[in-house]
């Protein structure tokens, strides 16, 4: 007779149950790909992200940016459209006119996006925790729109003082010689609230339906990219999701450019000096929407507009992404709970 040995769960019972315990405290995911964590050095690594990706497509942008505004601010002299207004500034300026406001541009930007990429992150995920998996899939839009909402409201504190210095120094080039020059003149000029908070109003008209449609839209259109092409957004490459983000973020550049020109629009003549006459800020803008009427407030300066905007977003989310990969976050998605993995 061979006695064969015994196994060791056999002679070691709790050896045995060691993977159980060990598969027992794992997250379940119902087969799902697990998510997070996301503590505070994810919303960092998303708010670092957020400035880098803001802060490069506004100073790349910066030239688009002057000729657009010169639009908006003398529509009787730059009235021959986008091209031909780089052709006019360049004429009379030089080409460094084109780079008008670039140092606002960088510094306005990064801050900006450090809220707004990060405070939607925050938002979003916090929101959807509250809800649970299964509503907050239902939600996902409104959850999309309040995040959005919330983040840009704090990043438009920070971002309306650089907004309003690069308007001054694109408006009246001869103001100052840059940013740190141009802040404490209009100070002196102008006092700290007009100064740099005489556009709050429109600037928080535009950057919050602006920002609202840019994250619903993007979302809701990259969830529609990976329904039609089948392609499963967990498993695929990193350049099939890069094409998706820049595809969704041209999508959602040009619906977030339509909806807030008029008040862009709005906000680059209040900070133009002088402009609206005398009053509260709510009444200059009366006036200047007044004078200049409802369908030129809509449509003077929105193809250069959708343009810039429209590959703006679309870099953004880009290079958002990107970095977010570079720093090993991976990005929170909304999971409907009734798909099968």
């Amino acid at each position: 007779h061979i006695s064969l040995p015994l196994s060791p769960a056999k002679h070691h019972p709790a050896m045995s149950l060691t993977p159980l315990l060990a598969a027992s405290m794992r997250p379940r995911t119902n087969g799902k790909k697990s998510q997070g964590p996301f503590d505070l050095t994810y919303y960092l690594k998303g708010a670092l992200a957020g400035g880098l990706c803001c802060s490069i497509t506004h100073g790349a942008l910066c030239p688009v940016d002057v000729v657009k505004t010169r639009i908006q601010l003398e529509p009787q002299k730059y009235n021959r459209g986008m091209i031909a207004g780089f052709g006019q500034v360049i004429a009379a300026e030089g080409v460094g006119a084109l780079a008008t406001g670039l140092g606002p541009t960088v510094v306005g930007y990064f801050i900006q996006g450090w809220f707004k990429f990060g405070g939607v992150e925050f938002f979003k995920i916090n929101f959807a925790r509250k809800l649970g998996e299964e509503k907050a899939w239902e939600m996902r839009i409104p959850i999309y729109l309040g995040a959005a909402a919330c983040a840009e409201f704090i990043a438009d504190i920070f971002l309306c003082p650089l907004e309003a210095t690069r308007i001054r120094l694109v408006s009246n080039p001869e103001y100052a010689s840059g940013l740190i020059s141009a802040m404490p003149k209009i100070i002196r000029d102008d006092g700290f609230i007009v100064g740099f908070y005489s556009g709050f109003g429109p600037i928080l008209l535009k950057q919050i339906p602006y920002t609202m449609a840019k994250f619903a839209v993007q979302g809701a259109a990259a969830e529609k990219i990976w329904a039609a092409t089948g392609i499963n957004s967990n498993t695929t490459s990193e350049g099939t999701k890069l094409a998706v983000s820049l595809s969704s973020g041209v999508i959602a550049g040009v619906a977030a450019a339509i909806i807030s020109h008029p008040a862009d629009t709005l906000l680059s003549l209040v900070n133009k000096q002088g402009a609206g006459g005398e009053g509260s800020i709510m009444t200059r803008l009366g006036r200047l929407a007044y004078e200049m009427g409802f369908v030129k407030l809509c449509l003077t300066g929105l193809g250069a507009r959708c343009v810039m905007i429209g590959s703006l977003t679309a870099g953004q989310f880009g290079i958002f992404d990107t970095i977010m990969t570079m720093t090993g976050a991976s990005k929170f998605k909304f999971t409907n709970p009734n798909e099968q993995h």
